[in-house]
């Protein structure tokens, strides 16, 4: 595993788990304790997803075998906006630590960029400064959102989780996520279904021959050496395993600026201009 160092001095892990949709108390379960076994650091959660359960018992179960200690996970969750109201957002932490049976959150993000945002922040604020959460940050946020939030508040976000993807590179976010040193982690990393032809790129499908590599692992690949964290999401065992195969190969600066080219600036999701629209998209 390789790491990033956030602005905090807090290292987090650059490929984790993302279990958006693993609504299955069991398989949800399993499949959190298998992808730690498999050497994932990095585990991510909502309280939107509805599964704080069953990924807490994974990550406890994953422990008990052995297969990591608690310090070494990176356990992520995100505040529904629908909670950005002081004791709302209070009561939805507290809820995702007893939920998920920890004393300690390792990063929490604000779940999109609606409602009452700086109350929100000022909770994270309030938790961060107690220890119960040891990251703080945001996501889905658009530029001059993230800097109007670092200027009016005492903490910087330490990252910003946005869907990236190849066709999604999110050029201009990034530039300014990293003036302001705000880490810039992908969800969304292979995009959706549906984006059947980016798996059919001919530079993607001879980059990954020449590595004996499968497309979405020379997808991820480019994003790691973009110093993006990404979270793949799978509930197969053997992609599990194959989204997190990424050390042993490294691609050319020429086949980083190929890939780099095929931008669209497409994305799946997007941000819309009313919450119920942005949760259309995502239900989609």
């Amino acid at each position: 595993m390789i790491y990033k160092t956030l602005n905090n001095g807090v290292e987090i892990p650059m490929v984790g788990y993302g279990s958006y949709m693993m609504t299955d108390p069991g398989a949800c379960r399993d499949v959190i304790c298998g992808a730690i076994r498999d050497g994932y650091r990095l585990i991510d959660t909502a309280h939107m997803y509805d599964n704080h359960v069953p990924v807490g018992e994974g990550i406890r179960e994953a422990i008990s075998r052995g297969y990591a200690k608690r310090e070494e996970i990176f356990l992520t969750t995100k505040v529904w906006f629908t909670d950005f109201e002081t004791e709302a957002c209070r009561k939805s932490i507290d809820k995702a630590l007893l939920d998920l049976k920890m004393d300690y959150l390792d990063m929490v993000l604000l779940h999109w960029p609606y409602g009452n945002v700086y109350a929100a922040w000022r909770v994270l604020e309030e938790y961060y400064a107690a220890g119960k959460i040891r990251v703080i940050g945001v996501s889905n946020m658009e530029p001059d959102r993230l800097i109007d939030l670092i200027r009016f508040n005492d903490t910087k976000p330490a990252l910003n989780q946005i869907e990236t993807h190849l066709y999604c590179q999110q050029k201009k976010a990034k530039e300014w996520m990293n003036r302001y040193d705000v880490a810039h982690e992908a969800y969304r990393p292979l995009g959706k279904a549906t984006m059947k032809e980016m798996f059919e790129e001919p530079v993607v499908k001879a980059i990954a021959e020449k590595y004996n590599k499968s497309v979405p692992q020379v997808l991820l690949r480019f994003l790691l050496q973009s110093d993006v964290i990404i979270i793949p999401k799978s509930s197969h065992e053997e992609r599990v395993r194959e989204n997190i195969d990424l050390f042993d190969f490294e691609l050319t600066s020429d086949e980083m600026e190929k890939l780099a080219a095929l931008d669209k600036d497409a994305p799946a999701v997007g941000l819309a201009e009313t919450p119920e629209k942005t949760i259309e998209m995502i239900e989609e």
